[in-house]
């Protein structure tokens, strides 16, 4: 698949079912988002399928829109990237370090977001379908004012100049009802800058990532997780989890929950719990 071929913009449109925006504005961009975040998993499975994780444009479409699978943070975000500048946003590559255990900070390029700029004089928005359980819309990246939203409160505010313990770079911290989320640099950044991050994430044991498989997506009233052998649904803020038995049981799962066609279940390198972000 070329994707510079103007169909492909069709395919993915589809893929995340939805229609070709009038307009590159603020309310395609939600639109945009909230389509993707219900369609297409964050999922880490390519690491416990001996699967190769290539942060390369063709890659990236090759396996969300020709494939039908998800991907994490590199991989979604790259795509989504994709897909906004051939409708016409400003689309800028930002990094970010995630606050882990105790607020301690991630990696350097521990995770991809997007600076998207639209032609209505809104914005800049902060876009994102790559961190897992996150803001349902974009957020205006230069409002330091709570941001309501239907998964919770953000708020974008000037981080410590000692955040980074070096130059102040104008980082901004994101937090989602008063916790911090991570830490962004606004410095513009390319797609091979982060392939160091994703290396660390699917090879480190100190990843998550290694330690556990993680299928997630939105719905409509919440969330629907898939992790090793057990599905939990999340809606009206109630939480249900049911244990899957077999093999069977559990590729069901992903193609039914997640649309993945699975010909066989990952692997799992080691034991430890989920993650949800990167």
């Amino acid at each position: 698949m070329d994707p510079h071929l103007p169909h492909t913009v069709d395919s993915y449109l589809a893929r995340i079912g939805a229609t070709r925006p009038g307009r590159p504005d603020a309310a395609a961009l939600r639109e945009l988002q909230l389509r993707h975040l219900t369609a297409v998993p964050f999922e880490n499975l390519s690491i416990h399928l001996g699967e190769d994780i290539v942060l390369e444009e063709q890659a990236l479409l090759d396996k969300i829109v020709a494939d039908h699978r998800g991907g994490f943070c590199y991989e979604l975000n790259g795509a989504f990237a994709w897909l906004l500048r051939e409708l016409g946003f400003d689309v800028t590559l930002l990094q970010a370090r995630v606050h882990g255990d105790g607020g301690k900070l991630g990696i350097p390029y521990d995770h991809l977001a997007l600076r998207v700029g639209t032609d209505d004089g809104t914005g800049p928005w902060l876009a994102d379908v790559g961190f897992g359980d996150h803001a349902q819309h974009p957020l205006a990246l230069d409002d330091r004012t709570d941001q309501e939203d239907p998964r919770g409160t953000f708020r974008i505010r000037r981080a410590p100049a000692t955040a980074e313990g070096g130059e102040d770079y104008g980082d901004v911290e994101v937090l989602r009802d008063g916790a911090p989320q991570f830490l962004l640099d606004p410095r513009p950044r390319v797609l091979a800058d982060f392939r160091a991050g994703a290396w660390y994430h699917r090879t480190s044991p100190d990843s998550g990532f290694t330690r556990s498989t993680v299928c997630s997506r939105f719905t409509a009233a919440g969330r629907i997780t898939l992790s090793g052998r057990k599905l939990v649904t999340t809606a009206g803020g109630e939480r249900h989890e049911t244990p899957l038995g077999s093999d069977d049981e559990v590729l069901a799962a992903y193609r039914d929950h997640f649309g993945l066609r699975l010909a066989r279940l990952p692997t799992v390198r080691g034991a430890g719990a989920s993650t949800s972000n990167g």
